[in-house]
């Protein structure tokens, strides 16, 4: 969902949170769009969403964010809403190894439903029980790397890296769907008709002006001559018979009509 509208904003990013349950999805979620944590918070049933208006770029980005529940049994129900998501935050808990582990899982689901060209970013979150850590940020980037994902580590809890995880993954939208804009008015304009001159008579120079009148001095002058030929024509085809004529009575060859009476 990357829609363009022209009063309230100019753009609208549908922004998916995805990971096992558990990893602190709801909490970076409130963090972003309310500046809220809860300690008691529980797990999601379905799909909950926030919104949040920001500038990128000079541009207003409405970024509409969909929690979606981690468990197995929402599953089919978290999948339709994949649909339209132009970008996703892939979460697992660095103090638990099984939410890092599913992280593939959690990939090979997003591209199976969402567009190919979503950005995608995975986040280490609970950076701030670092003496609980389980999953090395080096294993992370290395994982990253190789899927082609943007990574950081978060702390929903201390407000860490969170508002930096949305504004990189809004940044990318933006200039994705940017190049794509300019591609389309670049193969618009590729396409269209060759595009004619228009000629102001009133800004013609003299020389143009002059070139013009011979052009059409000339024009006159071809018919004049051509009227003139064919008159001139006209006349000779008429006179030559006559001369012919004549020639022939004095030879003889042509007589004036029988005689009568002879």
């Amino acid at each position: 969902m990357a829609y363009k509208v022209d009063h309230e904003y100019d753009y609208l990013f549908k922004i998916v949170l995805i990971g096992d349950s558990g990893v602190g999805k709801s909490n970076i979620l409130s963090r972003f769009t309310r500046n809220e944590f809860c300690l008691e918070s529980k797990s999601t049933i379905g799909v909950e969403f926030a919104t949040r208006t920001l500038q990128v770029e000079g541009k207003t980005v409405k970024a509409q964010i969909w929690d979606t529940a981690g468990q197995e049994r929402y599953r089919a129900i978290t999948s339709a809403y994949y649909r339209g998501a132009v970008g996703a935050l892939l979460v697992y808990d660095i103090t638990k190894r099984q939410t890092f582990d599913n992280v593939t899982r959690w990939l090979r689901e997003l591209r199976d439903h969402a567009d190919s060209n979503i950005v995608i970013m995975m986040a280490g979150n609970k950076s701030d029980l670092n003496h609980l850590r389980a999953v090395a940020a080096e294993d992370a980037q290395i994982l990253a790397e190789k899927e082609g994902l943007s990574f950081l580590e978060t702390s929903a809890l201390e407000a860490l890296n969170v508002e930096k995880a949305f504004q990189t993954i809004l940044l990318d939208i933006y200039h994705i769907i940017s190049k794509k804009a300019l591609a389309a008015q670049e193969a618009a304009s590729s396409t269209g008709l060759p595009h004619g001159t228009t000629i102001n008579v009133a800004n013609l120079s003299d020389g143009q002006r002059a070139g013009r009148h011979v052009a059409r001095h000339e024009h006159v002058s071809v018919r004049h001559e051509a009227r003139h030929e064919a008159r001139h024509g006209t006349h000779v085809a008429r006179a030559r018979p006559r001369i012919l004529g004549t020639r022939a009575l004095k030879h003889g060859t042509i007589r004036d009509g029988p005689k009568h009476g002879t």
